[in-house]
């Protein structure tokens, strides 16, 4: 890879990408175990895979409609969305797909923009988008790392998951 200065919205675009690729890694991993495995407490924050997986479209879903000013739907943190594995990883396609379309829309001035929003109870709240960003993709870099690791208790091969990774792979395409 060569080296050239990255501006905040190339950042942004690039994080979409790669956070869309390394969903698809753990749902490929997902793929191989059984349902038993995937609901399993494996004494992760949400306890299993599947509560885990459910909870990173949840707070996706909630932040991405936040940014879009749209009503989410999400009720809890903790709320499952979808009981079945193969409707979660199409969801979480179309989730991964829809950030994607959010930030290859951005420009300087709309990553720069405040956006106001409620929490869940009700709480008024505005942050800079960018912030909500690094937000959202730190988030989901936190709970696939612990997906990862409940992948390896169940046995399923170790995943690199390293945007380094994720760069080769494009550039080898």
């Amino acid at each position: 890879m060569e080296g050239n200065a990255m501006n905040t919205v190339d950042l942004f675009r690039k994080l979409a990408g790669f956070n869309a690729w390394a969903n698809g890694k753990i749902y490929d991993s997902c793929a191989a175990l059984p349902q038993d495995a995937l609901r399993e407490n494996r004494g992760a924050f949400f306890g299993s895979i599947h509560a885990t997986l459910n909870h990173l479209l949840v707070v996706d879903r909630g932040w991405i409609s936040r940014i879009e000013g749209v009503a989410s739907g999400v009720k809890s943190l903790d709320q499952i969305l979808y009981e079945d594995m193969a409707e979660l990883r199409r969801a979480r396609e179309a989730e991964d797909a829809r950030l994607i379309r959010l930030c290859d829309g951005l420009d300087q001035e709309g990553i720069d923009r405040i956006v106001s929003y409620k929490f869940m109870d009700g709480t008024p709240a505005k942050t800079a988008l960018d912030v909500i960003l690094i937000t959202l993709f730190n988030h989901q870099t936190h709970h696939r790392g612990q997906v990862h690791a409940m992948l390896t208790q169940a046995g399923r091969p170790g995943l690199d998951l390293d945007i380094l990774v994720y760069e080769f792979e494009r550039e080898a395409a």
